[in-house]
């Protein structure tokens, strides 16, 4: 299969981990030096899952309250989405539902979506249950795995079921749309009259 462009966003609260994930995946590296996104951030990595071969472009969006309202500009188009939070953090568990909510109001339609509990290194620290991470992913029909930016625990493997589950028509399509399309120009056989000055 030709090389298709799949355009996919993280979204979740302030330092859960979002720039660490993403990091760690295209770069296969953990940024101990990490600071808070403005905006949103982007990076790409190609990768084959079986017969797929896919360009993910990523789009990491700021957490803030303050860059929320951007949220829809950098999901929008978009095929797949991962919604993070914190394991050692319950207020950011329960911040997802809004999150989805969004999503399901002003995101596309046929998102592919996977929910990960990120720092799953800080078992002691710990204030969400894998289960509840399990069960809230089930409820909105999402991948759910646990994942480790510092010790690169399942990065990968997210970004993999993610490609696998993406609809082959979803994927026949965008490859079908991927291509540059250029508006030409042509003149038109006028006499050109000198310029009056």
């Amino acid at each position: 299969m030709a090389l298709v462009e799949i355009k996919l966003c993280v979204l979740g609260e302030a330092g859960v981990g979002k720039t660490c994930l993403v990091h760690r995946f295209v770069t296969e590296k953990f940024d101990e030096r990490s600071i808070p996104t403005v905006g949103a951030a982007f990076m790409s990595k190609r990768v084959t899952i079986g017969d797929r071969n896919l360009l993910f472009h990523i789009w990491d969006t700021a957490g803030q309250e303050k860059y929320r309202g951007l949220a829809p500009m950098y999901y929008r188009g978009a095929a797949a989405v991962i919604v993070a939070y914190d394991i050692t953090d319950e207020r950011t568990f329960r911040s997802m539902q809004s999150w989805i909510d969004e999503l399901h109001k002003l995101g596309p339609d046929n998102l592919t979506m996977a929910i990960t509990g990120t720092k799953c290194d800080k078992e002691k620290e710990r204030e969400v249950s894998f289960q509840e991470g399990q069960d809230f992913a089930d409820k909105v029909d999402a991948i759910f795995l646990e994942t480790s930016a510092l010790s690169g625990t399942n990065i990968s493997e997210l970004f993999t079921q993610l490609g696998r589950k993406l609809p082959l028509d979803i994927i026949q399509s965008i490859a079908k749309t991927n291509t540059v399309k250029l508006n030409t120009y042509t003149e038109t056989t006028q006499e050109k009259k000198p310029c009056p000055c």
